[in-house]
């Protein structure tokens, strides 16, 4: 079974040989020096912007302190937004109000809050998820469909609600660590397309 082309911004062709332009990998679509995503990680929107960076990562800017770090054969459904840091006001004093975003002279470097999200690898986003600021994501976690993510979430979860919580494992320490040992994301394709049917079938790849 090969792996998709990389180097296409539209990865899935439709049976009629058209392009499906609501599905993009994300690093051959997005130009912005905050914003990194690893190759394969693909987004997908029923309303498919010319922006993906804005569409996903809205208070994001080029001028921003932090950075939105997704990694390889991460899938992220329509409705996803990952609200980062810039996005974040001070609270330490009375007033909660921007004031000096409203002065040019004062705009430049006023930023409360400057974590990083990160999230590792193969990790699936469902549909209308938002994650928050500074969140940590790791390899092969699952956030349902509409969760509110923040904080640290361990590789493998499956993490739902509002706030989300970790409901379970999608396996046992022993199998996770495998995993994560393994670092499948990493191999080389053609080691990789020889190991995609013990991976759909859920198999340890050797």
């Amino acid at each position: 079974m090969p792996l998709p082309d990389p180097t296409r911004a539209h990865p899935i062709t439709l049976p009629d040989g058209s392009a499906h332009e609501g599905t993009v990998f994300l690093n051959r679509v997005v130009d912005h020096p905050r914003f990194i995503a690893g190759d394969y990680t693909y987004a997908s929107d029923f309303d498919p912007p010319q922006d993906w960076a804005g569409r996903l990562a809205p208070y994001l800017f080029p001028f921003s302190e932090e950075r939105l770090e997704i990694g390889k054969f991460c899938q992220i459904a329509h409705g996803v937004r990952f609200i980062t840091a810039s996005a974040n006001h001070a609270m330490d004093g009375i007033s909660c109000f921007p004031f000096p975003v409203f002065d040019p002279e004062r705009m430049t470097g006023f930023q409360p809050d400057t974590r990083d999200t990160v999230v590792g690898h193969d990790v699936w986003f469902g549909h209308g998820a938002m994650i928050l600021p500074g969140a940590r994501i790791g390899s092969g976690a699952i956030i349902g469909a509409g969760a509110v993510v923040r904080g640290e979430i361990p590789p493998y979860a499956i993490v739902t609600g509002n706030p989300g919580q970790v409901l379970r494992y999608r396996f046992d320490p022993d199998r996770i660590a495998a995993l994560l040992d393994a670092a499948w994301w990493d191999w080389p394709a053609g080691r990789l397309a020889e190991a995609l049917p013990a991976l759909l079938k859920g198999a340890l790849p050797g």
